[in-house]
């Protein structure tokens, strides 16, 4: 029983000490975050831009403490954060452009309208 805990355990933190610093993953976080920060994601999706920030911070706290798992997790969690943050700035930035078309149209419409001749029979 006694060699079975003890083998049971060194398995146990051979496991944890095998998971790399996620430097990789952290580097890509980075980017997906200055990437939403460019599209605007800050003013567009302020919830879930902070959301990402608040995550990469947790994320990079985690890697002097060796929590390797956790500060992997956290920095996916950050990159999906980001990329979310991302598309809804692109997708507001968007639709604000098709109303402005909208609106030009309208606006035109309306002044044809105006300048249109009241006779039927005018050419």
């Amino acid at each position: 029983m006694g060699f079975t805990l003890s083998g049971a355990a060194i398995l146990l933190f051979a496991g944890c000490a095998s998971l790399p610093p996620p430097t990789e993953q952290m580097a890509v976080s980075r980017a997906a975050i200055s990437n939403a920060l460019s599209a605007g994601g800050n003013q567009y999706a302020p919830v879930v831009y902070k959301s990402a920030i608040d995550k990469m911070q947790a994320a990079e706290a985690a890697m002097p403490n060796e929590d390797y798992a956790l500060a992997l997790r956290l920095a996916q969690e950050a990159e999906v954060d980001a990329r979310l943050a991302a598309e809804a700035a692109r997708a507001a930035k968007a639709q604000r452009a098709a109303d402005t078309v909208q609106d030009d149209m309208r606006a035109l419409r309306k002044e044809m309208n105006r300048n249109a001749p009241t006779d039927p029979t005018a050419p």
